[in-house]
């Protein structure tokens, strides 16, 4: 499926073996992680269960329609570059990233709408057209998201916290950006008016967290967005994995799908490799985890007395919540719809007190409308829009029976897409298939079903997250989102720089 385009690494001179990366899971954060280990000469092998990679960034074909199964958005197209680059490619020969303009368009319950985008003039008139009173506020936020972004993502974010020395030098410059505050509560230090605080708190839902409860760090995002765009692949976000695992064959090394890890066998305090469900042994030198961290200790070392992260730890943190997603293809085209779209219901911070605290599935909702075609009509065959819409729920906790539940919610949203920005949706669908919270823990082995792993919540971030480099076993790494910095792309494909401070170099193991 995969063609090597690249030379093969240098084979290991003679009387000497190439130190051996195991990478359990092919969502970015592994093979990210697996380009960086092979160009600092290991072979690698990455394990991915499933039949194709990309783990959350999937991608299904159905119908003649083309559906990323999950992340959609690029914010930081200098992190694939550089891994392309890692690679001796450009990344530009390989998958053709687009600016979208506007990022996306934010419709209110009562049908104004906003549209956020990099130019500044038209930004402020936005604004003016909510509350002239608030561009002067805008222009300070914007400084202050700034202002985070250089510390919180420029510094930090590929910066190991491996101890609590870390941390500590740290706590002085976030305290001085407020990080003890919510990102709701940075904005709103600037901004009055409701809507306005929505436009620039929002972020948070796209990594998993309740703009009312995460740290102000996260404020960062809206400055990474004006400074760098916001990007769609052509061809769908699942060119970007496939570029990846060209990169890594490139190397030399492999990527094997249908190849599930049930145990890391361990050795005297240290990981010597992994188990699979076939009863096949491999060993490494290495072992870096892209599953969730608490799947990666709770199951894959279960058998550990482990200090940290042993189960009631596990149970008792904070988990994100998760999605509702329905992927669906049209027969006709909705050319007045954008890229993106978020639509906000009639009680938003109720209905996150919903989905976050109280956890129970409410009627109502607020969505994001995911429309590729509008800048690749090649998702779709002619004439037809694919979509997907995206509705945050609680996690498995709230005990609700997505078997029976799906279908009545699908129908809902369904319902008010119709009514609200796709008129005649039901005679006009021709494909569709939806993604619950069963899907999430049972095909993503995500405890609780939750998406985005732990709630990136103050004290579950930094030194208080999981490690990059494992606080129970000597050679065990980890990436993705459940581990610092966090959910997102970007913190995604950072978890992986850091590696290149914790990982010792493979001549280490000549």
């Amino acid at each position: 499926m995969y063609t090597s385009f690249l030379p093969a690494a240098p084979a290991a001179a003679k009387g000497h073996r190439r130190a051996h990366a195991v990478v359990i899971g092919a969502g970015f954060g592994g093979l990210a992680a697996a380009v960086r280990l092979g160009a600092r000469g290991y072979r690698v092998t990455v394990l991915e269960r499933l039949d194709a990679p990309g783990g959350r960034a999937y991608v299904f074909r159905q119908d003649g329609y083309t559906f990323d199964a999950g992340p959609t958005i690029v914010t930081a197209p200098f992190l694939f570059e550089e891994l392309w680059s890692l690679a001796g490619r450009r990344l530009a020969d390989d998958v053709e990233l687009r600016s979208v303009e506007p990022f996306y368009r934010i419709r209110f319950d009562d049908g104004a709408t906003f549209e956020c985008s990099s130019d500044l003039q038209a930004m402020r008139v936005q604004i003016a057209k909510f509350s002239a009173g608030d561009v002067a506020g805008y222009d300070a936020f914007m400084r202050a998201s700034e202002a985070v972004y250089k510390v919180g993502f420029e510094q930090l974010g590929h910066v190991p916290f491996s101890s609590w020395f870390d941390m500590a030098r740290i706590l002085p410059k976030m305290a001085r950006l407020g990080s003890q505050r919510s990102v709701y509560s940075l904005v709103s230090r600037y901004l009055r008016d409701e809507r306005l605080r929505f436009v620039f708190s929002f972020h948070p839902l796209f990594v998993g967290g309740n703009p009312f409860n995460v740290t102000s760090i996260y404020g960062l995002i809206a400055f990474l967005e004006r400074r760098h765009g916001v990007h769609c692949a052509i061809g769908g976000t699942n060119r970007l994995v496939e570029g990846l695992v060209r990169l890594i064959e490139g190397q030399g090394n492999s990527v094997r799908m249908n190849a599930e890890v049930t145990a890391i066998t361990h050795q005297l305090g240290r990981a010597t490799g992994v188990q699979l469900a076939s009863g096949e042994q491999i060993k490494a030198d290495v072992v870096v985890s892209n599953a969730d961290p608490a799947w990666t200790y709770g199951q894959l070392l279960r058998d550990l007395p482990r200090r940290r992260w042993n189960d009631r730890k596990l149970e008792r943190a904070k988990y994100s919540m998760s999605l509702f997603v329905w992927y669906f293809g049209t027969r006709r085209r909705y050319d007045d719809v954008p890229h993106h779209t978020i639509l906000v219901g009639p009680r938003y911070r109720k209905l996150l007190d919903d989905i976050f605290e109280r956890k129970v599935l409410a009627s109502d909702f607020s969505l994001y409308l995911h429309r590729p075609t509008a800048s690749d009509p090649s998702m779709a065959p002619e004439g037809g829009d694919a979509f997907y819409v995206l509705s945050p729920v609680p996690h498995l906790d709230s005990g609700v029976d997505w078997t029976t539940q799906a279908e009545p919610y699908r129908r809902s949203i369904a319902g008010h897409l119709e009514a609200t920005l796709l008129p005649g949706l039901r005679d006009a669908i021709v494909t569709s298939r939806v993604m619950t919270p069963l899907d999430f823990r049972d095909r993503l082995l995500s405890p609780k079903g939750a998406a985005f792993s732990f709630e990136p919540v103050l004290t579950q971030s930094a030194w208080f997250r999981p490690h990059n480099r494992s606080e129970e076993l000597d050679g065990l790494y980890l990436v993705g989102a459940g581990t610092h910095p966090g959910a997102g792309l970007p913190g995604v494909l950072s978890s992986a720089r850091v590696l290149d401070a914790v990982v010792p170099d493979a001549a280490a193991f000549a």
